[in-house]
């Protein structure tokens, strides 16, 4: 592995951008060489300045250019870079599409700082496995499910609850933890409170009660469907769903 990594980040969320330039500011070994907001510059950037990054971090849904079309400028141009692709967009015609031009991994948002830290080395090391490892399954698995059930991609809730899947799938024993557990280490993530994470979770399962699939739901959670009755607790949600990729192997994509 090299002693300096350079990282090119290309992503149109500010967030995005501030955070893993902040997060990897004093970092030993990862550099990010540069930031850019949208896809047209960061082609540009990409063609002219090739020899300049090691790593392209970047994000397929972008203004004026796509991370789609930059792969393909990058392939036509012979420029070979490890990629990693970041994004929210989790339909499986999306890896479809980035698998054809030799990404290393693809990471769902939000981004988990020290996570991607991890990814980046490894890569680098070329220790990673191939885009379709068990992780990257699950995550996508999880997004699809979350969507099944009527939860959409922009309120908090949603990525507050797809990260507490993903703990209590890995770690079963936090079902009884979930307020001293899961609830303060997602705070801790999203850089905001325990209470706020268990208000938000609380509001995207009712949106989910009022709109999503009712045989998926029914599937589910069984007669707590009934409108009548109570909806599940959060930590009944999150554990009904853990449970269901677990038992069910509902990460394994076509």
């Amino acid at each position: 592995m090299k002693t300096t990594i350079n990282a090119l980040l290309i992503d149109d969320t500010e967030s995005v951008l501030s955070k893993t330039k902040q997060y990897f500011s004093s970092h030993a070994v990862i550099n990010i060489v540069k930031t850019i907001n949208n896809g047209k510059e960061g082609l540009e950037y990409i063609l002219k300045h090739a020899n300049e990054f090691d790593i392209l971090l970047m994000d397929i849904i972008m203004p004026e250019v796509d991370g789609i079309r930059i792969l393909e400028e990058m392939e036509a141009n012979n420029i070979h870079k490890n990629v990693i692709i970041l994004t929210s967009y989790s339909k499986d015609s999306a890896v479809k599409l980035v698998k054809q031009y030799s990404i290393d991994y693809f990471m769902l948002k939000p981004i988990h700082m020290p996570t991607l830290e991890k990814r980046i080395l490894d890569v680098m090391n070329d220790s990673v496995e191939p885009i379709e490892t068990k992780d990257n399954k699950i995550e996508l698995a999880i997004s699809k499910l979350l969507h099944s059930l009527g939860i959409p991609s922009h309120i908090r809730g949603y990525q507050y609850i797809r990260e507490s899947i993903y703990m209590m799938y890995q770690n079963p024993d936090m079902i009884g933890g979930i307020t001293k557990c899961i609830y303060p280490e997602i705070a801790t993530r999203f850089d905001t409170t325990a209470s706020r994470v268990e208000r938000a979770i609380r509001h995207a399962i009712e949106v989910s009660w009022a709109r999503g699939d009712y045989d998926l739901m029914e599937e589910l959670f069984g007669h707590s469907v009934d409108y009548d009755r109570s909806k599940p607790t959060n930590s009944e949600f999150i554990a009904t769903l853990a449970d269901n990729l677990r038992l069910n192997n509902n990460f394994v994509l076509a």
